[in-house]
């Protein structure tokens, strides 16, 4: 279980976040043109395996997150925003791709960000489209959006990338979609989150009536354990449907993933890779999950009626954060690429393991940037003022 350790600190938050930025700045000069997935030996560029095509939105998400730190500190430069725009339009025809079910990873951390600066009508059809191309791996049968391992398959990662067909929804007006990523989410909801809060990875169903068969997993220790990046990403998605839909069945669900996490994890909040590995292999963490937990945590606080239930998620983000600030980053090794290490890809394929990973860079920065913008009032209200 979390334990609770120094409260907000914005000297380390901020100093952490500016080497995310020149860490983001150097790949750039070194690697241009290149989208990364993990490092191996804490390098970006290798050739090792990609398994799928699926992060690359989270670089030029960065530099969306980095242009609008530095339009906020008064510096108005536009170093972020050109390169942000370049990264970001090269993915456009991916509007379109059938292949992958994570087109919201890849335009949501994008384009979405893109749109909130210039309001061009042009990005937010970029958006609805990947929408209506994300709700085409819909399953009557069986109510949901297929992997892209198989049409029988389901996976919690889709959880993430369902909020771009709730947002073309609303901006095309259009309820089938709104219908469809509704029906998935309950879908995941009854057949991946388990009483207890915990998740599985992947559901298989069968075609033919479209009934659910079992659980499994490809990424977890066995199929009825908790991976914890996964759990992570139901954490966070759950709590984005919720803020579409105002349905209470999503932010219960996001409260049950949250809770779970936080008393599985370990005291300083980075947890295994698995929750159920065995004890040798719960030696390996996972900073990605944590990262994105601790960026889950800062939107699911906001959203809860009962403010001691928001503090107590609030605080457990910061404690996560400064964790990951203070044990996990590169910032005291010249050699290392990423920024954050320590996080986990695939143990089964044994990809980027231990290594810094795109995902876990992100929602890392979203996290920080986050905590930064927030966490003076959050502080306030936590002493009583």
């Amino acid at each position: 279980m979390i334990q609770f350790g120094p409260e907000f600190d914005r000297a380390l938050l901020e100093e952490t976040l500016k080497f995310a930025e020149n860490q983001v700045g150097l790949f750039l000069d070194k690697y241009p043109g290149f989208y990364p997935i993990y490092t191996m030996d804490g390098k970006w560029k290798h050739e090792g395996p990609a398994w799928t095509h699926w992060c690359d939105g989270f670089l030029p998400g960065m530099m969306w997150i980095f242009h609008r730190r530095n339009l906020e500190n008064g510096t108005g430069k536009r170093y972020w925003m050109d390169r942000a725009i370049e990264y970001s339009r090269a993915l456009e025809p991916r509007q379109f791709d059938r292949e992958v079910h994570d087109l919201g990873f890849i335009f949501l951390s994008t384009h979405y960000r893109w749109y909130q600066f210039t309001r061009e009508p042009r990005l937010n059809e970029v958006l609805i489209q990947a929408g209506r191309t994300m709700a085409q791996r819909f399953m009557e049968k069986g109510q949901y959006l297929c992997s892209f391992v198989s049409p029988d398959s389901i996976f919690i990662d889709i959880m993430m990338n369902v909020a771009v067909i709730f947002y073309a929804a609303r901006e095309s007006n259009d309820r089938r979609l709104r219908d469809i990523a509704i029906r998935h989410a309950l879908t995941t909801r009854r057949h991946l989150v388990r009483g207890d809060g915990s998740t599985a990875h992947e559901g298989i169903f069968s075609l033919e009536t479209g009934e659910f068969l079992h659980q499994s997993t490809h990424q977890g220790y066995r199929s009825d354990s908790c991976w914890s990046r996964g759990l992570a990403w139901a954490l966070y998605g759950f709590n984005s449907c919720y803020e579409y839909t105002r349905d209470p069945r999503f932010l219960e669900t996001a409260q049950r993933c949250a809770d779970y996490f936080l008393t599985h994890t370990n005291p300083d909040g980075i947890p295994a890779w698995d929750f159920q590995a065995p004890e040798e292999s719960r030696k390996l963490l996972d900073t990605s999950a944590a990262a994105i937990a601790a960026s889950g945590l800062l939107r699911l606080c906001r959203a809860l009626p009962d403010p001691i239930k928001g503090l107590y998620y609030y605080s457990t983000a910061i404690r996560i954060l400064n964790s990951l600030c203070a044990k996990h980053t590169a910032i005291n090794d010249p050699k290392w690429e990423g920024i954050l290490k320590g996080g986990v890809y695939h143990v089964q394929k044994n990809l980027g393991v231990n290594e810094s990973v795109m995902w876990g860079e992100y929602f890392f920065c979203e996290a920080l940037d986050n905590a930064l913008r927030h966490g003076a009032s959050q502080a306030r209200k936590s002493n009583g003022k």
